[in-house]
């Protein structure tokens, strides 16, 4: 499977829909639970049953199987999503609760999709596609091709396995001892059938949602590379947010950091910023407003404001953003960077200034204040081994006292 890349495009989705008669309850239903349960009512429920159903207490092991597969889907917002909009076909086999076993078989006793026994699904492709803080805000479309193996003709099935896909080879190992081993057939490569293949060009609408995440997919639904005894897989275009120069995303927060000046934190500061849609922002410090170096909370946190409603649209539901946090950095002069008569004026100008401590330099001790790192404290002083006063006794002494039977 190759992929290659194409400019432009229009506004694309998954390929094809759902169908009419496709079953979205079953899960819900082996869970009792309504389908617009939230996560925390879904889990509840989980709890509850899985302590009823779990085989160390007499339960059945496959209703607790069918327990646990359908919790790890619906906890799953993703996998949730799909399953309300192509039912099991729409997990696939990547549920790790089913223990390998068909969903279709362990939900519907054996029956497959609409009831009906039906091939297995091929393994889906999985594509990175990086997409720019930009293109998750304003959403974006991108067309990628696309060259899959389809197969040509009528598949047969494999003369040499008998269609099993493997062969079973006896091997002497010794007098009168011998081995039976299988291994994969080589003239259908595992699959049980010989077909021929050829090359198919596909161009793919890749539509990049607004406030999609790092890590989300976008799935092409029966696009992988056929074979013969099974459906096509999927292809999976997985979300990787490239990092941005100014903002940094948390869910659909943003936060950027600006560097403030002691002048700018006291007496204000104006700031103008390229926003992601493309405005331009002027930020502004309220009149009388400080920027102060930490938070006025009891831990050391850094000082932050707000901006309501100008963080990232959410996925789905575009006019409802997040906030837009701005982190400040107090920048102090350097030491003897400000002259005499300046830390005079200051002194006259800023409240709380110094009140000289009266004592006698005769009778006290005067010190000053050097450079430091945190990480240190509490690495001070000697080395400390708590045994070194008894080895060194040892040494002399020649070594543990020692009792005898008089």
């Amino acid at each position: 499977m190759f992929f290659g890349g194409m400019p432009g495009g229009m506004p694309g989705g998954m390929r094809g829909g759902p169908r009419e008669d496709v079953d979205t309850t079953k899960l819900y239903e082996t869970l009792g639970v309504d389908k617009k349960a939230t996560k925390k009512e879904i889990r509840k429920a989980y709890m509850q049953l899985s302590r009823t159903h779990h085989p160390d207490k007499g339960g059945d092991a496959h209703k607790f199987k069918e327990i646990s597969a359908a919790y790890e889907i619906l906890s799953d917002e993703e996998k949730r999503e799909q399953y309300d909009k192509y039912g099991l076909e729409g997990v696939g086999d990547d549920v790790g609760a089913a223990g390998g076993e068909d969903l279709f078989s362990m939900f519907f006793g054996g029956g497959g999709r609409s009831g009906r026994a039906g091939p297995r699904k091929g393994p889906s492709i999985n594509h990175p596609l990086k997409v720019s803080l930009e293109d998750l805000y304003n959403g974006k479309t991108v067309k990628l091709a696309v060259n899959r193996k389809v197969i040509q003709g009528t598949p047969t099935e494999c003369s040499k396995c008998k269609g099993q896909g493997a062969v079973t080879e006896i091997r002497q190992i010794g007098p009168g001892m011998i081995t039976q081993m299988q291994r994969p057939c080589d003239d259908c490569k595992g699959q049980g059938m010989s077909c021929k293949y050829k090359s198919e060009r596909k161009v793919l609408e890749v539509h990049v949602e607004k406030g999609m995440s790092h890590n989300q997919k976008i799935t092409f639904r029966g696009m992988s590379d056929e074979s013969p005894k099974a459906e096509p897989g999927d292809i999976n275009f997985i979300i990787q947010e490239k990092d941005h120069d100014l903002f940094k995303r948390k869910g659909n927060d943003l936060l950027a950091t600006k560097v403030v000046s002691l002048n700018q934190a006291l007496c204000g500061f104006t700031w103008k910023i390229k926003h992601l849609d493309g405005r331009e922002l002027v930020i502004k410090s309220k009149p009388g407003e400080i920027i102060k170096p930490e938070m006025n909370t009891t831990e050391a946190l850094p000082f932050v404001k707000m901006l309501p409603d100008e963080g990232m649209p959410s996925k789905g539901n575009p006019f409802v953003r997040g906030n837009l946090y701005v982190l400040f950095r107090v920048e102090f002069p350097n030491d003897n960077e400000l002259p005499p008569n300046v830390v005079d004026e200051l002194r006259k100008l800023l409240p709380g200034a110094d009140e000289p401590e009266e004592y006698d330099p005769m009778e006290v001790e005067e010190v000053t204040l050097t450079s430091a790192d945190l990480r240190a404290f509490g690495k001070g002083g000697a080395t400390h081994n708590g045994g070194e006063a008894h080895d060194s006794d040892d040494e002399e002494g020649g070594g543990r006292p020692q009792c005898q039977q008089m």
